[in-house]
């Protein structure tokens, strides 16, 4: 389990990780279109094309606030360095997640029961349809040919019994009349 101090400085630097591939990702767009046109005598693209400063450290400057958030909610829940660096790393996603959990008390209050279905009445219980029983499954002789693709079916030995007091009977595990 991490400090909150390790949370946030792991998760930070988790977001800071994620921002330095997409910034990666846009320099390496920029590379290849400037290969491209060098390569067909064109006018080189310039770099404001694929980088816009201004915008682009507000980006980094939230997903590294948003890291070291998810770090420090998260930070009891963390057994370690890369699981706070992952957090930081998800941390949009993860909190995004977390802010559009719905409580029960919310589903209720919305009018729709959890598992009620829809059009239903609120608190009423949901009918289920009768099933019938499962028989067991046959036992296969060890000799008999096996689908391809399926696995061979292993008999089942019954269970031993073993004498018990008078007026138990250890088969069904209850007392006997």
């Amino acid at each position: 389990m991490l400090t909150w101090v390790e949370g946030v400085l792991y998760g930070a630097g988790g977001g800071l990780v994620v921002e330095a591939v997409v910034t990666f990702g846009r320099l390496h767009a920029w590379q290849q279109a400037r290969h491209a046109a060098r390569a067909a005598a064109e006018a080189l693209p310039q770099l404001g094309t694929y980088i816009d400063p201004p915008a682009d450290a507000l980006a980094a400057l939230f997903r590294i606030v948003l890291g070291g958030a998810a770090g420090w909610l998260l930070h009891g829940e963390l057994a370690g360095v890369f699981a706070a660096v992952a957090v930081g790393a998800s941390a949009p996603a993860v909190l995004a997640q977390m802010g559009s959990a719905t409580t029960v008390a919310e589903a209720l209050q919305a009018g729709a029961a959890p598992g009620s279905a829809p059009g239903s009445a609120p608190g009423a219980v949901p009918a289920t349809a009768p099933t019938a029983p499962v028989p067991p499954p046959a036992a296969a002789s060890p000799t008999a040919p096996v689908a391809p693709g399926a696995a061979p079916a292993t008999p089942v030995a019954p269970a031993p019994t073993q004498p018990g007091p008078p007026g138990l009977d250890q088969a069904q595990g209850e007392a006997t009349p």
